[in-house]
């Protein structure tokens, strides 16, 4: 090993030293305990059970007792819950965002309040976000449904947040509000670098604004869009607080976060509760991945 590289390894050692005490520490401990009957009461009790908690007779795949299959349990619901959210949450918040970017990214008095203030939503913390949201959305006094009601769109008061057919659509509509922006300033930090150069080529030739889109801004911003993406879809497949402050974690609404706390702090079932926590990682991991090769088939990469 040459100078230069142990040099390397002696600057990066404390990092990788926090690292492993902060991340593979705690991912370590959570799989071993998915492997044993861990009780939150009595944790050095917990006996090695190998992969009962996820194929066993109450495992979280081949539990024969779901009776109306696994996408009818608690467990196949939350993840269907998750993967809606998801999908739809990021797919909005990536048209709303490149929108938003793009109309920041032109020249205008008073550009510099505008950017300030879109961050706004952001800036707030989720559980102040979801709690004001949540009284706003309240069936019998919040202000949504008085202005639906006065303006004649609702013949009697919705309760959003409670109400199955609306619930998870609700948190959806929240979470675009709230996340928007951050889309918004990725996308508009990938706009501020391209090279001025080809737009103004492009005006002198007289090209269509549509089709310098298209061909031009698109294709560029593409990397770094794929980047937001994939940051925005890590933390919605991880969603947790905004549900349960909105829905307190109804199933119509539960999401695998959701289900390893319900699990975990309000049964008690640490080895359960780890097995739906070590599937929530893989499963975020092959999302992840997935679009990584998707991405990186349609950039025309290896």
């Amino acid at each position: 090993m040459n100078p230069k590289t142990k040099t390397a390894w002696l600057y990066l050692s404390p990092m990788l030293l926090v690292l492993i005490v902060v991340a593979l520490w705690p991912l370590g401990r959570t799989i071993w305990f998915s492997l044993t009957d861990a009780n939150i009461n009595d944790l050095d009790a917990a006996k090695f059970v190998g992969l009962e908690n996820y194929f066993g007779e109450y495992g979280l795949f081949a539990n024969p007792n779901y009776t109306d299959g696994f996408w009818e349990s608690d467990w196949g619901i939350s993840i269907i819950n998750t993967l809606k959210f998801s999908v739809v949450s990021v797919t909005i918040e990536t048209l709303l965002g490149l929108g938003v970017a793009l109309l920041l990214n032109q020249e205008f008095k008073g550009r510099a309040w505008v950017r300030a203030a879109v961050l706004v939503p952001w800036a707030i913390p989720t559980i102040v976000s979801a709690k004001m949201w949540g009284w706003m959305l309240h069936d019998q006094f919040g202000v949504i449904n008085q202005w639906l009601y006065d303006l004649g769109l609702v013949a009697q008061k919705v309760a959003w947040t409670a109400d199955p057919d609306f619930a998870l659509w609700t948190v959806v509509a929240v979470d675009v509000w709230k996340t928007t922006p951050f889309m918004a300033l990725l996308i508009l930090a990938a706009l501020q670098v391209l090279p001025k150069d080809c737009y103004e080529a492009a005006r002198v030739d007289g090209v269509h604004p549509l089709r310098l889109f298209w061909r031009v801004t698109l294709p560029l911003i593409k990397p770094a869009l794929m980047v937001a993406v994939i940051f925005r879809l890590l933390d919605a497949l991880r969603i947790f607080d905004l549900i349960y402050v909105l829905t307190s974690n109804s199933n119509s609404t539960i999401s695998m976060s959701g289900f390893v706390r319900r699990e975990m702090v309000d049964n008690g079932y640490m080895g359960y509760g780890s097995a739906a926590s070590t599937a929530l990682f893989l499963i975020i991991g092959l999302c992840t991945v997935a679009y990584i090769r998707i991405g990186r088939m349609k950039l025309g990469e290896d």
